[in-house]
């Protein structure tokens, strides 16, 4: 298992690790240029280029499944409207799986948000990524039912 917490020395170590950092600038990029007019589904090919899209499965914070065609889609309509960046934490390699830890930053509809994301890449043979799984942690809204507060609260 490798690990790096410094970005330049991870792209410079190549492979998958290098992928998944050039998948998320990628990424960046192409939120950027989606609210220039003109921007559709098909705007998102140079990320398909990195992807088994014929046999890519993505599954989300919520346990939802998508294909790439399904999440090709739902990045359009989410890119369109939001703004996002990221810093990076940490990346780590082990297996045909890479595991890449950001903050991520977004603001959609005038709400922000920041999450810890911890994403998981698996490729297949031939280097091209077939699996994403996403995890995110992110503080309490003032909307929730007190959550870890009243536990602790009752269990005092």
């Amino acid at each position: 298992m490798t690990t790096y917490t410094d970005k330049a020395a991870a792209m410079a170590a190549g492979g998958n690790i290098r992928t998944v950092l050039e998948y998320s600038e990628v990424m960046k990029r192409l939120v950027d240029e989606a609210k220039q007019p003109g921007f559709t589904v098909d705007s998102w090919a140079p990320l398909a280029a990195m992807v088994d899209v014929e046999n890519f499965v993505r599954v989300g914070c919520f346990k939802e499944v998508v294909d790439w065609k399904q999440y090709a889609a739902i990045l359009t309509q989410w890119a369109t409207s939001s703004e996002w960046e990221c810093s990076f934490k940490r990346i780590t390699e082990d297996a045909g799986r890479v595991f890449l830890e950001l903050e991520e930053r977004s603001e959609v509809a005038g709400g922000k948000d920041v999450v810890n994301s911890l994403t998981v890449y698996e490729f297949n043979a031939a280097g091209k990524l077939q699996h994403l799984d996403i995890y995110l942690q992110r503080e309490m809204h003032q909307t929730s039912t007190g959550g870890w507060e009243q536990a602790g609260k009752a269990a005092a």
